[in-house]
């Protein structure tokens, strides 16, 4: 197996990382120890590991591309990989309560309208490329992400000098920005392919 093939891999092997850090287990004595670990350190270490996750998927393609590793299996696995880091933590926010569940539900909606998409082009042997507006998205999400994920630290870091308020509304903003991207990258994907469905 190649090297952004492993890479891959290890963004989905880094997702359940990021969800034990990130969500609380069971309101139960034996895990009271490891939960306030968690309310303590938990968001800091599912920061790192995300940011890590999010590197694997700028270099995986680079070095696929540039070493002329492109595999199918490759080609296959990418896009999960980003869906599966994006919307699993998504759906984590939202158990905190810090992310409302809409933004979620447009992001998985769109990615169905992408693969319906996708699965008609293929039956015409067509396969679609991913748009400059996709890649914009997911840059997008991921930069929202990062930003909610800091906002533990951050606060405790600038609010002497920025009021706490304006560290989450400004993490708010850019998570609007990256649903708009969703819902635009979304619509451009399926207006540019809408011939595939017509007989």
């Amino acid at each position: 197996m190649n090297l952004p093939n492993k890479l891959t891999i290890a963004r989905v092997i880094l997702v359940p990382v990021i969800l034990l850090f990130l969500l609380p287990w069971p309101d139960l004595d034996v895990f009271s120890g490891w939960n306030r670990f968690l309310s303590d350190h938990g968001h800091l270490l599912a920061l790192l590991f995300f940011i890590v996750a999010a590197l694997t998927d700028l270099y995986d393609g680079k070095i696929a591309r540039k070493r002329n590793l492109v595999t199918n299996f490759g080609k296959f696995l990418d896009p999960i990989a980003d869906k599966f880091l994006v919307i699993a933590v998504m759906i984590a926010l939202v158990q905190l309560g810090r992310l409302n569940a809409l933004v979620p539900i447009i992001v998985i909606l769109r990615e169905f309208v992408v693969t319906g998409v996708r699965l008609m082009a293929s039956e015409k042997g067509v396969v679609v490329a991913a748009s400059s507006l996709g890649k914009i998205k997911t840059v997008t999400q991921i930069v929202a992400l990062i930003l909610i994920l800091s906002e533990k630290t951050s606060t405790s870091i600038l609010t002497p000098c920025l009021p706490a308020n304006w560290i989450f509304l400004f993490s708010d903003l850019v998570m609007v920005v990256a649903v708009i991207m969703t819902l635009i990258s979304g619509l451009d994907y399926l207006l540019k392919n809408i011939s595939y469905f017509k007989d």
